[in-house]
């Protein structure tokens, strides 16, 4: 079993092959990270659902994924900050993503939000990633 450096890339990355694959859900490996962001996505229409499975050391989350008219409801996801180049605005610098059609995901001392929850509070913090 290999290492995977970037979880939250690997999540991204996983979600848009599944979409483009027409699968109904795709299982991503636990973490409070990953389920943080999960239930982002699924408060903003990107998926339909989440879902633990598994025991102990090998837990994993099965994320629904939704579709209208046979489209995908993410077109594309990008990963913004890195393991090896973090990236990291303050409030006043976050812009919208795909003129206000996407979200950015926030990492701030109050929790994981979007970009336009974290600018309405008036909190910075690492962009983690893009998604439309």
């Amino acid at each position: 079993m290999s290492v995977i450096s970037d979880p939250i890339g690997d999540m991204l990355v996983r979600v848009k092959n599944a979409y483009s694959a027409k699968k109904e859900s795709v299982l991503v490996p636990h973490s409070n990270l990953k389920l943080a962001v999960a239930e982002l996505l699924k408060s903003k229409g990107f998926i339909s659902g989440i879902e633990k499975k598994g025991k102990k050391i090998r837990k994993f989350l099965e994320l629904g994924l939704k579709y209208s008219d046979g489209e995908a409801a993410i077109s594309g996801a990008r990963r913004i900050s890195k393991p090896s180049r973090r990236l990291y605005a303050k409030a006043s610098q976050m812009k919208p993503v795909k003129y206000g059609r996407g979200i950015a995901i926030i990492s701030t001392s109050k929790g994981i939000m979007t970009n336009v929850e974290a600018r309405e509070k008036g909190l910075g913090g690492e962009i983690m990633a893009e998604v439309w």
